[in-house]
């Protein structure tokens, strides 16, 4: 039965029962995540039900905290599952904080940019010795070796305020590594020259519970048992990694859990299926993941066209992916999201750990 125009709401009176203004309602009609109930053919007006408040006033909720008009319309479709908008908004919230960081560091260098003279800020950090040798060695494989792009040749030392977070990508692939720590001052970042981070393994190879570490102008100290070790850190601008790392926030299309030590004897055995890519002169052996018809990994072969029960077929590096399974250790998750979609390769136990792959067109 057709709703009458008694029982509509106008637009006007949607606006003021939501909070969303009416310029707001026609764009999220023209954008199609909040169409209204009827729209007069001759004057075009548009009339809502009084089922459509509640989703109007999560909409304006949602717009408040600067939710993209992607996330917006997925929550609203999603609005009688509480779990998965939940996750949305953990997602969002993520990204909020992040660019508060990003926010606070850069507001930090500007500051020192417009006064040479501003006092020093020395932040003080305790780490596990353990933890951050174990986060040096998860992504010590990924720094770029390209020396057309030095702001690629170490590792990004992200200072948050409960913990460190180390960054390295050669563009192709990309390792991050979270280690807690007792943090004494505001976020900072400092570029640490490859060279540098592997003095710091050398100097993590003792029995000490504890690391004590200084940033300050540039430069960071380590102190582990009685010894230092001081680096200056690269006077370049790291890449936005959080931009790539945000893209994998929202739940993957398939989370593999995988035995590192198994799929590394797999890539490795005699007549695995492999093909070859050229890039920058340079040839690689590329392999091919696949699901097959129960959603369990295999390798097939990266020549082959899909078979009938493959689910998924994406190319990968096999030397990269082999350096982020040794990384990563033993028991990981694979999360796959399409061909053309970076892998990330996941610590089972850390979610904090993981290493991203760019995928190679099969």
């Amino acid at each position: 039965m057709a709703v009458v125009e008694s029982e509509l709401r106008s637009i006007g009176e949607l606006a003021r029962a939501s909070g969303l203004t009416v310029s707001a309602l026609r764009f999220y009609d023209r954008s199609g995540v909040l169409t209204p109930a009827r729209v007069d053919p001759v004057t075009g007006y548009r009339w809502y039900t009084g089922d459509q408040v509640d989703p109007a006033r999560l909409v304006a909720g949602l717009r408040r905290v600067g939710m993209p008009l992607a996330g917006i319309a997925e929550a609203l479709r999603l609005r009688h599952r509480p779990a998965e908008v939940r996750r949305l908004l953990d997602a969002h919230l993520r990204r909020l904080e992040d660019g508060l960081d990003d926010a606070r560091r850069e507001l930090s260098r500007i500051r020192r940019m417009i006064d040479p003279e501003e006092t020093t800020v020395t932040i003080r950090l305790v780490l596990s010795r353990t933890d951050l040798a174990a986060a040096v060695a998860a992504v010590r494989f990924a720094v770029g070796a390209d020396p057309v792009l030095p702001a690629l040749s170490g590792v990004l030392l992200s200072v948050e305020p409960d913990g460190v977070r180390l960054v390295a990508t050669d563009r192709h692939r990309m390792a991050v590594a979270r280690v807690d720590a007792t943090v004494d001052g505001p976020p900072v970042t400092a570029l640490l020259p490859v060279a540098a981070v592997d003095e710091l393994r050398a100097l993590l190879d003792t029995d000490t519970p504890t690391v004590d570490a200084v940033v300050t102008a540039g430069r960071v100290t380590f102190a582990v048992a009685g010894r230092t070790l001081e680096v200056t850190g690269l006077p370049y601008d790291f890449p936005d990694y959080r931009r790539l790392v945000r893209a994998r926030v929202g739940a993957p299309a398939y989370r593999i859990p995988v035995d590192g030590a198994a799929l590394r004897a797999a890539l490795t055995a005699d007549g695995v299926r492999v093909c070859h890519r050229t890039h920058d002169g340079v040839a690689h052996e590329v392999v091919a993941l696949g699901l097959d018809g129960r959603g369990e990994l295999r390798l097939v072969d990266p020549a082959a066209v899909d078979g009938p029960d493959d689910r998924l077929r994406v190319g990968v590096n096999r030397e990269y992916l082999l350096d982020a399974l040794d990384a990563g250790g033993g028991q990981l998750v694979l999360e796959l999201d399409g061909p053309i979609t970076p892998l990330a390769v996941r610590r089972a136990d850390d979610a904090h750990a993981f290493s991203i792959l760019m995928p190679v067109r099969l």
